[in-house]
């Protein structure tokens, strides 16, 4: 007859075991979703850039001629339910860490699991080399040549990365806020909402504005080289209340804002601080 203690231990082995196996049956589903997730797109030649009344902003222009390899991206963007696996499975932690506990108190709505994942540049990236290691493949954030050309349907001209390549508020794209003003008290849409742009990727207009790889620069598109560009060395530096960050970019409008949900609006992001709006989706990059 076993001992109490001896119980104990057991009960506490077999506890441990299925907690285990719990959380590495959790991974292992995260990452055969993501990797069923991923499409290929073939490389070849577009302009990049706003050919003209796309955008008011002086940094998406000029329209310039970029080619690139072939990639995969992602077709939806990444959740808050599998960053939140991720930072639970790795001990990760975000580099505005005390914003980021605030915000989670103070908008809990923003943070359920089936909405677009919340961090700052760095966490995007943790999360998608996260994603590479357990695949054993090359996966980082795209660069923002990559995420246009996806975007934009392999070049395609057109200004928005929906299905007809127009913007339909509550149709294809999220709705407009009341008087075209921005709408602070929105949320974007569980990922899929949707109907998928002609390659079959979702959200990429309107809903969660994505981190790139690149850096930001407002004048990197007069000089960037035609193949595979990476963007700037470096980036704009912003100051925040404790550290200097260089600024990245993200693509792809926000939920609050419709009309700047544009596939060449860009956003200038200092890279270490955290965003609501701020979403991922990552690239198989070779």
């Amino acid at each position: 007859m076993k001992s109490p203690l001896l119980k104990t231990a057991t009960l506490l082995s077999i506890t441990l075991l299925f907690a285990c196996t719990s959380t590495e049956d959790k991974v292992n589903d995260l990452l055969q979703r993501h990797m069923d997730s991923f499409v290929f797109v073939e490389g070849g030649s577009f302009m990049m850039g706003n050919p003209g009344g796309w955008s008011v902003r002086p940094d998406t222009i000029p329209a310039h001629k970029v080619t690139l390899d072939s990639f995969s991206i992602q077709k939806y963007e990444v959740t808050q339910g599998d960053f939140d696996l991720f930072i639970d499975v790795t001990g990760h932690v975000t580099t505005d860490i005390d914003f980021y506990s605030v915000m989670r108190e103070e908008n809990p709505k923003r943070f359920i699991a089936e909405l677009p994942a919340v961090g700052t540049w760095y966490d995007a990236k943790a999360f998608c080399l996260w994603l590479g290691n357990l695949s054993g493949k090359p996966i980082d954030l795209p660069t923002e040549a990559q995420w246009e050309y996806a975007a934009r349907s392999r070049g395609k001209m057109v200004r928005f990365a929906t299905d007809t390549g127009k913007a339909e508020a509550g149709v294809n794209m999220a709705k407009k806020p009341r008087l075209g003003i921005m709408d602070n008290s929105a949320l974007p849409y569980p990922p899929g909402n949707f109907p998928p742009n002609p390659l079959g990727l979702y959200d990429m207009s309107g809903n969660a504005a994505e981190w790139v790889q690149d850096y930001y620069q407002p004048d990197y598109y007069q000089h960037s080289p035609e193949h595979n560009p990476q963007g700037p060395k470096t980036g704009k530096t912003s100051p925040s209340p404790s550290k200097i960050y260089q600024q990245k970019i993200a693509r792809g409008g926000r939920y609050f804002d419709f009309w700047g949900n544009t596939t060449v609006s860009k956003l200038s992001v200092p890279s270490g601080l955290f965003w609501l709006d701020k979403g991922l989706r990552c690239a198989i990059i070779k």
